[in-house]
């Protein structure tokens, strides 16, 4: 019996047991579910770390872009789109020399963007002549072993660090407040802009003007009525590398004394004149103080910019000849640059400057051209009304403005006395009459000197002839003794 039982028992437990092939579907169940997470790990990894080995390398922009290179600080601009900036280093290699190290940068974390700004000026041993600058921008990719996608630039450029020179031919000795000053100079080969600096106008030089002297710059330019009495002229030469050279003028400002005036803003001008020039129906609601700033400001603004950008593209050869002409049986009821308060029911509302002459004449009078030139503009003017601008080159300009009647087109060329068009009270006139207006280079400039032909004579001719500064004064000294002579005699 106890045999039979212990046999009992062993052939339970054999029959309990899994079978050999039911195990081993278990272990390769178990490897599979491993395999499958490893693969999907791998692959959640790949995707989170494929951004990491981006290929597009960083991209390298040098300002200024010439190839002239001088005193102006280089700016280099470094960006990277993908992982971002890993280092930058910035060298320089002249005459087959070693590379100088510039700048260099390392970055702790990768960054987007990042500017480098190399003075030459101010770098040890560095010489006039033909160099290599060279940068090297390195990204946070994980490509290249590790090591990230670089980009290597070169530019082949050339120092200059010397100015221009300038040598002043000849000037004005005394120059109107407001009015226009004539300076001829020569200046080095080198030079890819010059011109005159007034306050904060521009005024450029012209070649080819001086008679046998086309080497020689003819520049006028202003005193404006809105430039400081302590201000002078300077003239500024630049080159192509950016090094400038100025030179400042010295002569004595003649003070101009400009009228100030009082103007009341009656009912009638202010719902004829001042509310349709407000283009913005929605604000002409608004209070009479408002609206009336609204044009006389912001109107009167965009008028001058418009201006300056006509007056921005003047012939280089003089146009005109001779003295301008006045409107003929015209009186001057306006002068330029009078200072006008406006006042609505006696409170002040506003104040301007009156750039140009008022000149009353009867009414739909021809207007005649002060003197030759090209139509540059026609048209609508705002507080100028119907308008003409004619270029008479050198950056010289006159306007025409309030006209009832314009008979000429952009690109007519004109002369002098020739009719444009009438007199009218269009824009913010308050009676027919013309506006007349001098404009040098988008500057408004006062317009009697150049009705006047002994000023002409003194001041512009003998320049254009290519005499000199001493040539002029000594002549004009001779004159003078001439007539105090010739009035002895009498």
């Amino acid at each position: 019996m106890p045999r039979d039982g212990a046999a009992s028992t062993f052939a339970r437990i054999v029959n309990t047991s899994p079978p050999q092939h039911s195990q081993t579907g278990r272990a390769g169940a178990i490897l599979l579910v491993i395999l499958l997470i490893v693969v999907i790990g791998l692959a959640v990894g790949g995707f989170l770390l494929w951004p990491r080995f981006e290929g597009d390398a960083p991209q390298v922009a040098v300002s200024p872009a010439s190839d002239m290179v001088g005193l102006v600080p280089i700016e280099i601009e470094v960006t990277d789109k993908g992982t971002g900036l890993k280092s930058v280093t910035v060298s320089l290699a002249q005459g087959g020399g070693p590379e100088q190290v510039l700048a260099s940068e390392q970055y702790a974390k990768p960054i987007p963007s990042q500017k480098v700004k190399v003075d030459l000026a101010k770098v040890a041993g560095i010489k006039e002549g033909p160099a290599v600058l060279k940068v090297v921008a390195r990204d946070a990719s994980l490509r290249n072993s590790f090591k990230g996608n670089e980009t290597v630039a070169e530019k082949k450029i050339a120092i200059d660090v010397t100015p221009p020179q300038i040598e002043l031919i000849a000037d004005d000795r005394y120059i109107n407040f407001g009015g226009v000053g004539i300076v001829v100079y020569r200046s080095s080969p080198d030079t890819a802009k010059t011109g005159i600096k007034v306050g904060a106008h521009w005024f450029p030089g012209f070649q080819n003007v001086v008679k046998e002297h086309p080497d020689y710059y003819f520049a006028m330019f202003s005193h404006a009525y809105d430039v400081q009495p302590t201000d002078r002229a300077t003239i500024v030469a630049t080159d192509k590398a950016g090094n400038t050279r100025e030179m400042r003028l010295s002569y004595e400002l003649k003070n101009v004394k400009y009228k100030k005036s009082t103007i009341a803003v009656s009912d009638s001008f202010y719902q004829n004149k001042v509310v349709p020039l407000l283009k913005d129906v929605s604000k002409r609601d608004g209070s009479v103080k408002d609206v009336f700033v609204a044009v006389d400001k912001g109107v009167r603004k965009q008028n001058e910019d418009l201006i300056t950008e006509v007056t921005s593209k003047t012939s280089p050869k003089i146009l005109w000849e001779g003295a301008f002409h006045q409107l003929s049986n015209s009186k001057v009821e306006a002068n330029f640059a009078d200072a006008r308060t406006y006042t609505y029911h006696g409170e002040p509302i506003d104040t301007a400057f009156h750039l140009g002459y008022d000149l009353s004449v009867t009414k739909h009078y021809p207007i005649e051209a002060s003197n030759s030139g090209v139509v540059a503009w026609t048209g609508d003017l705002g507080l100028y009304g119907n308008a003409i601008i004619i270029d008479h080159g050198l950056g010289l300009y006159t306007l025409y403005g309030h006209c009832s009647q314009v008979d000429v087109k952009p690109g007519d060329a004109v002369k002098k006395g020739g009719i444009l068009g009438k007199t009218g009270e269009t824009g913010f006139a308050g009676g027919d009459h013309l506006h007349f207006g001098v404009y040098l280079d988008g500057v408004a400039v006062l317009p009697v000197e150049w009705w006047d032909q002994k000023w002409i004579d003194e001041n512009i001719t003998p320049k254009l002839e290519g005499r000199s500064g001493e040539e002029i004064a000594t002549a004009q000294q001779n004159e003078r003794i001439a007539k105090k002579r010739a009035k002895r005699r009498h």
